[in-house]
């Protein structure tokens, strides 16, 4: 059997919809109806006023921050494990990122690690809801406000999580989010900004598609990008919010099913949780080896890739990134929580299509697998 670590799930409605954008020839990213529908109805879910689509989420994190007045210089406080796209969308600014260490439990942002990093040139948070667990946001709020600054949620993992009942990407001045074809709601490739702000949205907007001008298009008002979502993506994304609920509840049936059957290795490796303030939509289900197991990683991942079952490993951190330590920008000991997980972890096939016999399949494997390194 072949278990892929993700397959993206397309149905009816995303087959008919792209079909319609085909029929009419709306295929590009300023003509066709099925951009603002997305827009409007992935705002609704959001629990946000406004959601700008684009080209992929590491662009919408660049969007947001530029169009919310980030300038070069500014410090930026970012969650340091996650997909080094935050990281870069910091960079392309000119803006500095400080890598904030992580809470053992979430892996997301450590409050008291934000609060000791601020300083004169702190400009903004960036907070990432990482392997679809919300990260707890008053603490980071409350910060923001006492320093005045700006807050930013990088939600490419997290469609549909929320934080004390409220959505994520409605938790701060705008969220980014991803529609990769392993995110919990794919458009292929593509992503959202989502804000409650009206000159954040406009901004953004306008960035997006080159600053065209108002009165007169080819002069523009700004230093702009070419961000642009296609209609036939958004199409597919118009599609998947059809049975956006359902794929969020299959993903925590998911890992439910995972959690019960490792229940028993909890002494050797360390399983997803959802705090009790959170709804965690577990993009990936992610595990991180005991100490006494990190040496097994590989071991663990190639047994398990010699059964047919695909893996990926977790990410590690900004600062234990070669290519900024090489250029003396961050310090390997400047996040050490983070630096206990970097190459602890790894995760398992979590695809919404993923059928039941796989998800056995999988369990029945690794099973074996650790019930061989532990007897050791």
């Amino acid at each position: 059997m072949q278990v892929p670590v993700s397959r993206p799930h397309m149905g009816p409605a995303e087959i008919s919809y792209v079909n319609k954008a085909l029929q009419e020839n709306a295929v590009s990213g300023v003509y066709g109806e099925f951009i603002e529908r997305f827009e409007a109805e992935f705002a609704e879910f959001c629990d946000s006023k406004y959601a700008i689509s684009c080209s992929n989420g590491t662009t919408a994190l660049h969007l947001a921050l530029v169009a919310a007045g980030v300038k070069e210089g500014d410090e930026v406080l970012v969650s340091t494990l996650t997909n080094m796209a935050s990281f870069f969308a910091v960079l392309y600014i000119g803006a500095k990122p400080i890598p904030i260490d992580i809470d053992l439990q979430t892996l997301t942002m450590d409050p008291k690690d934000l609060e000791r990093k601020i300083t004169s040139k702190t400009k903004a948070i960036m907070v990432v809801h990482l392997f679809g667990h919300p990260t707890d946001m008053d603490p980071v709020n409350e910060l923001a406000r006492k320093h005045k600054l700006l807050v930013f949620e990088d939600c490419a993992e997290a469609h549909g999580a929320t934080y004390k009942g409220k959505k994520v990407g409605s938790l701060s001045h705008a969220g980014g989010f991803s529609f990769f074809a392993n995110k919990v709601l794919t458009t292929g490739e593509g992503g959202m900004v989502t804000t409650d702000d009206p000159e954040i949205a406009k901004k953004a907007r306008s960035l997006k598609a080159l600053a065209f001008g108002a009165a007169s298009k080819y002069m523009h008002d700004d230093i702009g990008f070419n961000y642009r979502m296609t209609n036939l993506q958004a199409a597919i994304g118009c599609g998947q919010m059809v049975v956006a609920e359902r794929l969020i509840e299959r993903r925590r049936e998911i890992s439910h099913f995972y959690s019960t059957a490792f229940e028993k290795y909890s002494d050797h490796i360390a399983l997803p949780i959802q705090k009790p303030w959170a709804k965690s939509v577990y993009w990936m289900y992610h595990i991180v080896l005991r100490e006494h197991m990190v040496p097994k990683r590989k071991e663990i991942m190639m047994s398990l890739m010699s059964e047919g079952i695909e893996t990926r490993e977790g990410f590690i951190p900004y600062n234990l990134q070669e290519i900024f330590l090489n250029r003396g920008w961050t310090r390997a000991e400047d996040c050490p929580n983070a630096n206990k997980v970097a190459y602890a972890s790894f995760y398992l096939p979590t695809g919404p299509d993923i059928s039941q016999a796989e998800l056995d399949y999988v369990a029945d494997k690794l099973s074996l697998i650790l019930d061989k390194l532990v007897a050791k």
